[in-house]
């Protein structure tokens, strides 16, 4: 049994251990400041070095068409895209504050990710997310090819309006953090959200039942060719992070990205494929839209369809001749790696013989 000196023993032990944490408090606050100190003078710094570059490279711009010491001003150049590259680096361990979207979002809530580690784990939650919805949003297509009921409908086409939403949220989030996903495919997610908004409040009517089946077999479809893409993703990102060749924010989204080049034949089938589904949407809706009963949400969906398709299509066109050579490039990053790992094997083994 407890007795009164007992629990003023405990008392006055734990009195002790809150005085510490006291202490330990104090000093994180003083940290906190510091750090925040040392924040605004390193964003400070990169604004001074970036304008003084500006002013340098103007005058070697100027200085190109009377100086005849082209090899000189060439590796002035050179330097100065370093650094600029080097600021960006250091820039990415600095919080930046929201853009306009997250303004409207959250307010002026910080949502800067400063440690390396928990900026890559945030990703990887941001990849499993859109798995695990891929996976539900196949499961609700087949139920509503297999039943005709219009809650289950309804609330499927909610769940579309609530993903795309969460993800335009996610992604600026990644952006904040040094993510260099692509404007068009942030796009993709804004008109993929508006979209669905309008197909959850098109009436139940002939044209949509004309719609209906072929809508859940597009997002079936495409919730596989996220799954292929995401199983895919996980082996090469991993591998070229440990190679060190891809920044840790970078993401897959519907359509190419940096680290899909190796398995490039695999995919490309399956993400085209999409993109032509979307443009028959298009064409369908274009053609439903003369029925009697139709309503403005069917020629609304069709142009946003077209417009998918052709971003889609055109942005990983314009994307695969730059990705292609940033393929060959690894490769004989790789290449050299391998080389300079067998040189420091080899003159280890011969500093062991002569021992």
């Amino acid at each position: 049994m407890c007795d009164l000196p007992g629990i003023s023993a405990e008392w006055n032990e734990l009195a002790n251990d809150f005085k510490e944490l006291e202490i330990t408090n104090k000093t994180y606050q003083e940290k906190l400041e510091e750090l925040d100190a040392l924040q605004k003078k390193c964003a400070k710094h990169i604004s001074h070095q970036r304008y003084r570059l500006g002013i340098i490279s103007r005058n070697l711009r100027g200085l190109k068409k009377k100086e005849t010491d082209k090899t000189s001003i060439e590796d002035l150049e050179n330097n100065i895209l370093k650094r600029n590259a080097h600021l960006y680096e250091i820039e990415q361990t600095l919080p930046k504050e929201n853009g306009v979207y997250l303004k409207i979002i959250l307010g002026n809530v910080n949502v800067s990710i400063l440690n390396k580690e928990q900026k890559f784990k945030y990703k990887d939650e941001y990849e499993k997310f859109k798995l695990v919805l891929s996976i539900i949003a196949f499961i609700f297509s087949m139920l509503n090819l297999s039943v005709r009921f219009r809650a289950l409908e309804l609330g499927y086409i909610f769940l579309l309006v609530w993903y795309y939403c969460t993800l335009t949220i996610r992604e600026s989030i990644l952006k904040v953090n040094g993510s260099r996903i692509k404007g068009w495919w942030r796009a993709h997610h804004f008109i993929s959200t508006v979209a669905a908004g309008i197909l959850l409040i098109w009436t139940d009517q002939e044209t949509w039942m004309q719609f209906r089946n072929q809508f859940m077999w597009f997002n079936a479809y495409i919730s596989v060719v996220q799954y292929l893409q995401f199983r895919y993703q996980r082996g090469v990102l991993y591998r070229l992070k440990a190679l060190g060749e891809r920044h840790n924010m970078d993401i897959t989204i519907e359509g190419f990205h940096s680290w899909m080049w190796r398995g490039l034949s695999f995919l490309l089938p399956f993400l085209f494929a999409g993109y032509i589904f979307q443009l028959y949407n298009a064409y369908v809706l274009y053609q439903l839209s003369y029925y009697p009963s139709s309503t403005w949400h069917v020629i609304v969906l069709s142009m946003m369809f077209f417009i998918l398709f052709g971003g889609n299509v055109t942005t990983t066109i314009m994307v695969i001749p730059d990705k292609l050579k940033e393929r060959v490039k690894l490769q004989y990053r790789i290449m050299s790696q391998s080389i300079l790992k067998k040189r420091k094997f080899l003159e280890k083994e011969e500093g062991s013989k002569k021992e």
